[in-house]
């Protein structure tokens, strides 16, 4: 299951805790953002568990990836917000199309792996 969660929810510390020791380092800089509830007011954090446990993790966000599993979730949540196109930058060839996403661009990375960037329509 997936849902989107605010500091005020009994997810949020679990979700910590598990972006915090995430090998993955966007998953570290989560878990500090998520101890300071440094987001802004849109901003929002989804989370899949399986029972009592975490199993992943996404934040709808300025500068974000939206993970293909999540990708609907966090779309409804964009469009309940009255946005018209979502972007995201990706490293994954032929994963974002399958769910709608153009390709753009291709750029040199900063930051990470991620080389690409997609956009999709979403209609309010």
């Amino acid at each position: 299951m997936i849902i989107a969660i605010s500091k005020d929810d009994p997810w949020w510390e679990k979700t910590r805790a598990f972006a915090k020791d995430c090998p993955w380092q966007p998953g570290r800089r989560l878990a500090e953002r998520m101890s300071k509830n440094d987001f802004l007011d849109w901003e929002k954090v989804f989370v899949a568990v399986h029972g009592e446990d975490v199993v992943g993790f996404c934040v709808l966000e300025e500068n974000g990836n939206i993970p293909a599993k999540f990708s609907c979730s966090a779309l409804d949540y964009a469009q309940r917000l009255g946005y018209k196109k979502v972007y995201l930058k990706s490293e994954h060839h032929g994963l974002y199309e399958k769910y709608g996403f153009k390709k753009i661009a291709d750029f040199e990375p900063t930051v990470g792996l991620a080389n690409q960037l997609f956009e999709i329509e979403i209609s309010v």
